[in-house]
């Protein structure tokens, strides 16, 4: 799983891959991070594209290890990515934390006809809420994930303003998935 920062003209891109469609969502999250704050306490530097593999992701910055969860949905795999990363930059002003080390628990598209969820690789289980957060039952996909807070203050980060459509991509590749998403900064 990796990200790369590509200069965008009055914005900012983030071009993701991984080896699942999960990782590649948390890793788009990761360069949103990355473009918020040039050094983050904490975080794996090296899954920035060019780093060293197998480095320790743990980090040593005695910052507390408190996380938080958040569910999305959306009509679509992009639409998700959307939601998600949208509400990552809310809960950053609302929290007033930048979220990072994010992980995607749960990528899944829902099947409203039957009652059943198919997740992005295909299994199929149970789906124990059918609506969306705002009461929608046509929301087909349905995201989980975490992020641990780093606080603003302690900081220094530059405002990201939103995500954008504009030139977003999130494709399946022979390896894996990429993605490529601009954040109007």
């Amino acid at each position: 799983m990796s990200y790369e920062l590509r200069a965008h003209t009055a914005d900012v891109a983030v071009a993701a891959s991984g080896g699942t469609l999960e990782a590649t969502v948390a890793a788009v999250a990761d360069g949103l991070a990355a473009a918020s704050c040039d050094e983050i306490p904490g975080v794996d530097a090296d899954r920035v594209s060019g780093g060293d593999a197998g480095s320790d992701s743990s980090g040593d910055s005695g910052e507390s290890d408190d996380r938080f969860t958040l569910e999305v949905r959306a009509e679509s795999r992009e639409a998700l990515l959307f939601e998600y990363l949208d509400e990552l930059i809310y809960l950053r002003d609302v929290r007033l934390e930048l979220p990072v080390d994010n992980r995607v628990r749960t990528l899944e598209r829902v099947d409203e006809d039957a009652g059943d969820e198919s997740e992005g690789a295909g299994d199929e289980g149970a789906l124990e809420e059918p609506a969306s957060r705002d009461g929608h039952a046509s929301d087909r996909w349905r995201l989980e994930a975490d992020a641990r807070g780093i606080p603003l203050a302690t900081i220094d980060a530059r405002e990201v303003k939103a995500v954008t459509y504009s030139e977003m991509r999130l494709e399946a590749v022979d390896d894996g998935w990429e993605a490529y998403v601009v954040f109007d900064v």
